[in-house]
């Protein structure tokens, strides 16, 4: 036994000692820059690249056999040496074991890259420039092992490449402090990887192996700077073409200037990845993507967000899917989902179905600093949604669409564009309050120069006197720009809206718009027991804008529409008639309607003024002049047939001389202005006694009815109703003392006829007429009969 262990002693020794003797001889006598003009000729016929190599090529030792290059730059064929190169390291160094070379076989232990820069370029024609390097590569296929095989190695040593197994089993491979610069012209790129480094260990073709990589990104348009650490078990599959990729990890920390100053955080999770390059089959499960948001608008507080989902691609057939799809974040955010595209490479389309759990809207608002005043603190509180969703890279359709806001729904079809400049919906809903979203009434009170009670402002609206008066109570420059190049299809029918605190039933709504014309094509609504219809237009291709709108009501009651706009008792009741033409032509809410211009009639059936009684006013005063007293029970209101007239409106003031108003016994015309923008209005009014059978008219003399009687109305609407009109007290005092006069003359003149029928007898007439002439004396008769007329 000692024997045999001697010998087997003696047989390693003088292996190990072969061995020695060739590693010395190999490093002593074999020069490996010998290699550099055969290694220059292979790269140029199998790649096309020029490569230069400055530094040394050098072996190493123990404790493995390792091979280095230093200092090597390759240009692309058409690329000439002064230019940058396309591709340069400072050192690669490849390694294999020692030990297994005792047993004839190669195992690269590792590889080892540093300094590596790389510079690509894509054209506008879309084209890369290392396009030429592959397609090259692929040409020259398996040449390449034949190429690198040197005619002699030594004296003694194996020509033959193929008769040393090769595990490609490497233990390590390293990329470090490396640059890649990528500029695409066609895209409007800048990139650059700078701090490049990676890692993998026991990389194997056919087996998955740890990688982990980490670069700085640079970009010059948009302006961004991104550190990005990436993590994964990576399989390679270079004999089937089947990459798959486990447990990947991303983290990036990008500063992006334009959005914040602070840094923006993102992490990727990817459960398995698979790509199949052959089959052009891609595959992702179990994803995650996580992100810390910030922008301007959320402030310091960082805006969470997560989205899950699964993805799977075939791009030969150019078709994908995404499932599972579960955005999550602050707030209770949850949107959930699956989509489908098709056309993936050419112009991709999209179908699907999006779900979005109740959200507190009103939450995310105050998070971006975009809450709107409302008239009710509890408005925007929860919006849900429902819907079959397609579109394009351009738009955004959601079909069959259920949106629930504040618990009222919506539902229809909705679509909107991308870039803002397509809009389009048509909607059906139970009930829509609008007051609930508008800003609250006594805050655009403050903001109308003259103090006019806002509630007051809509009865005007409602009237007509001016069709744009609720876009012009809040000051501000219509988004002209947008409004020109939005292209709008949009309908919406409502069975209930309440506005300005009145309620408008069966709501059809009809806009329009293209080519810089934004049209109302239709507004229509039933309210208090009539009807309200509408058309306008905004034509801004014009500058300033021109706003046109046409309006009618028909059969409205005024007393409930006033009492629920103001929260108070109508000083009128009756049936509103309203047809109105106006327009305006300016770029700002503000002035709206100082430019107004345009026509407008009304008229009011059935109607009474409440709470004072003109009727006993006027007939008072006539008993007076009969000498009369009136002692009849007068009720508390103006009851009248109707009330009509007609205005001109002229850069924003209303004219009109054909005020009329029928009271049983009265009738009252009048003319005046009405100044939309301060809503002051002027009139002198004349009332005019008129014979009637109407029972609730007073008796006056026949006289009286020739006489006019003067009222003066001036003031504001937001004033008392009770302080507006008034009676012309001088005017009226002229008309009484020309009545007294007639009266006067009138009995005089009765007296005369008296006097002169006694006193101018036959006899006394004839001798007039004889000393004066024929006829004489009946006219000193007429002449003295009409000094008292």
């Amino acid at each position: 036994m000692r024997a045999l262990l001697r010998a087997l002693l003696a047989v390693v020794g003088v292996l190990a000692l072969i061995v020695v003797g060739a590693v010395v001889y190999i490093t002593t006598f074999f020069d490996p820059n010998d290699l550099k003009p055969r290694l220059v000729e292979a790269v140029r016929d199998q790649s096309g690249l020029e490569l230069n190599l400055d530094g040394p090529l050098s072996w190493s030792f123990y404790p493995r056999l390792g091979f280095s290059v230093e200092q090597a730059e390759a240009w692309l064929p058409e690329q000439s040496q002064e230019d940058s190169a396309f591709a340069a390291f400072d050192r690669a160094e490849v390694s294999v074991a020692f030990a297994p070379l005792l047993s004839g076989e190669v195992a690269v232990e590792g590889l080892t890259l540093d300094g590596m820069r790389l510079n690509l370029e894509r054209d506008a024609e879309g084209r890369g420039n290392w396009e030429v390097l592959l397609d090259r590569m692929q040409r020259g296929g398996d040449q390449a092992e034949e190429a690198l095989a040197p005619a002699s190695a030594g004296p003694g040593l194996d020509q033959n490449p193929d008769s040393l197994p090769v595990a490609l089993d490497i233990a390590s491979v390293q990329v470090r402090d490396s640059r890649v610069h990528y500029q695409d012209a066609q895209r409007d790129l800048d990139l650059t990887l700078s701090n490049l480094s990676m890692e993998g260990s026991n990389v194997n073709p056919d087996a998955a192996f740890p990688l982990q990589m980490a670069f700085d990104l640079e970009s010059q348009a948009p302006e961004l700077a991104s550190q990005v650490k990436f993590k994964s078990r990576v399989r390679l599959g270079l004999r089937d073409g089947r990459y798959e990729l486990s447990n990947v990890n991303l983290e990036t920390s990008t500063q992006w200037p334009a959005l914040s100053d602070q840094a923006q955080g993102l992490n990727l999770q990817v459960g398995h990845l698979l790509a199949e390059t052959q089959a052009q089959h891609y595959r992702l499960d179990d994803a995650k993507l996580d992100t810390r948001f910030h922008h301007p608008a959320v402030k310091s507080k960082p805006l969470g967000l997560s989205l899950g989902f699964d993805g799977e691609a075939d791009l030969d057939a150019q078709t994908a899917q995404l499932r599972d799809i579960a955005l999550s974040g602050d707030d209770n955010l949850d949107l959930t989902g699956t989509l489908s595209f098709t056309e993936l490479l050419k112009a991709p389309q999209y179908t699907g179905q999006l779900k979005l759990a109740p959200l507190p809207l009103r939450d995310w608002l105050k998070r971006f600093d975009a809450l709107p005043e409302t008239g009710d603190d509890k408005a925007l509180s929860e919006l849900a949604m429902t819907s079959p969703v397609h579109g394009d890279l351009q738009r955004i359709n959601f079909s069959n669409l259920s949106l629930l806001l504040d618990g009222e729904t919506l539902t229809g079809e909705l679509g909107a564009g991308f870039d803002g400049q397509w809009l389009s919906f048509d909607l059906q809903g139970e009930r829509l309050d609008l007051d609930a979203y508008l800003a609250p009434a006594e805050k655009n009170g403050e903001e109308v120069d003259n103090g006019e009670d806002e509630s007051t402002a809509s009865v005007v609206e409602t009237l007509g006197v001016s069709s744009a008066y609720a876009a012009a109570e809040s000051a501000g420059l219509l988004p002209a720009e947008w409004l020109s190049n939005l292209t709008l299809d949009g309908k919406l029918d409502v069975d209930t809206v309440i506005l300005k605190g009145m309620t408008l039933q069966d709501v059809a709504l009809r806009v329009t718009g293209d080519d810089g014309r934004q049209r109302l094509e239709s507004l229509s609504a039933k309210l208090y027991d009539g009807t309200f219809d509408a058309q306008g237009s905004l034509d801004l291709r014009q500058s300033p804008l021109r706003l046109a709108m046409t309006q009618s009501l028909s059969g409205v009651q005024i007393a409930p529409l006033y009492k629920d706009i103001n929260d108070a008792e109508s000083p009128l009741r009756g049936r509103l008639n309203l047809e109105s033409d106006v327009t305006s032509q300016t770029n700002q809410l503000e002035s709206l309607k100082r430019h107004l211009n345009g026509t407008a009639s009304l008229r009011i059936d059935d109607g009474a003024m409440l709470d004072v009684n003109v009727s006993r006013q006027l007939c008072t005063a006539a008993a007076i002049l009969d000498g009369n007293q009136s002692d009849r029970e007068w009720s508390d209101d103006t009851p009248f047939d109707t009330l009509s007239a007609s205005l001109d409106i002229t850069d924003g003031v209303a004219r009109n001389d054909d005020l009329e108003v029928r009271i049983p016994g009265i009738e009252m015309t009048g003319a005046g202005s009405f100044n939309i923008p301060t809503e002051r209005f002027d009139y002198d009014l004349k009332a005019r006694f008129i014979d009637t059978a109407d029972q609730n008219a007073c008796r006056v003399t026949s006289r009286l009815q020739q006489v006019s009687l003067p009222v003066r109305c001036e003031g504001q609407l937001g004033g008392e109703p009770g302080e507006w009109c008034r009676f012309d007290r001088e005017a009226f005092q002229d008309t009484l003392g020309e009545l007294a006069k007639d009266k006067a003359k009138r009995e005089a003149g009765e007296k005369l006829d008296e006097a002169l029928e006694d006193k101018l007898d036959s006899d006394t007439t004839r001798k007039i007429d004889e000393t004066l002439g024929e006829g004489s004396a009946k006219e000193l008769g007429d002449k003295l009969r009409g000094l008292f007329k």
